[in-house]
């Protein structure tokens, strides 16, 4: 089967965080897709426009959304890196294929869900979570970790809508905040068990740095006691 490829115009390259960027695209009439997944980027080096290597991002705005909405974490030299800061301009053309990916949020279930995610990880949490609103009656709890005030982003977005909707929990967690911050000083994995207290009655959903994906994982199987069925892990996209 030949997968579905796409071509997507620049309307926004912004930088919203320390070393993190925002991008929006058109969205094209007939690109469909499911909360969670996300679609593959031609990406050109940048010192030969010939040579191009696809990467992964996934998608962070919901199918209601007129536009496609993605973040990013710099990496120095890294090939997208540089791509992104140097190559994409606001109306340039870029080639897209998908979208991929079953990371998707169990409908079907009785249990609540929480997610847990750090940095750019975040991603596909926000258009879940722009997605089942305002129909979703589940407490929804998402952890969101960084490493300081400087690495947030959308953090004003996540209050709003816990404002908005009484079941939905906003949770930050800064590994190295400054003196100022009154919230969460420590890693996502000791701000969860603060947060839950029955693990059994949790769906669980964990998207972030490997190192964190698999730590996280490990703690839901062994420690907090979570079902294997009910816990669902994706890396960096």
């Amino acid at each position: 089967m030949v997968t579905p490829s796409y071509t997507i115009t620049c309307l926004g390259n912004e930088r919203v965080a320390r070393d993190i960027y925002e991008l929006t695209f058109t969205k094209p009439n007939d690109f469909t897709f499911q909360p969670g997944q996300f679609v593959l980027f031609d990406v050109p080096l940048i010192e030969n426009p010939a040579d191009i290597q696809t990467r992964a991002l996934s998608i962070a705005s919901s199918p209601k959304e007129e536009t496609l909405v993605f973040i990013m974490k710099m990496k120095s030299g890294g090939r997208i890196s540089r791509w992104i800061q140097e190559g994409v301009k606001k109306d340039i053309e870029i080639r897209m294929q998908g979208p991929f990916g079953v990371f998707a949020l169990d409908r079907e279930t009785t249990k609540d869900y929480l997610l847990i995610a750090t940095s750019t990880g975040v991603a596909p949490f926000r258009s879940q979570l722009k997605t089942v609103f305002p129909d979703e009656s589940r407490r929804i709890d998402l952890v969101f970790g960084v490493r300081a005030e400087e690495d947030l982003f959308w953090h004003e977005d996540f209050e709003n809508l816990a404002k908005k909707y009484e079941n939905f929990f906003m949770h930050f967690a800064l590994s190295d905040p400054s003196k100022d911050w009154k919230g969460h000083r420590g890693r996502v994995q000791t701000l969860v068990p603060q947060i839950v207290q029955d693990f059994t009655q949790k769906k669980v959903y964990i998207c972030g740095s490997p190192e964190m994906t698999k730590e996280v994982k490990g703690l839901c199987l062994n420690e907090w006691k979570v079902a294997k069925e009910d816990v669902h892990m994706e890396g960096y996209i």
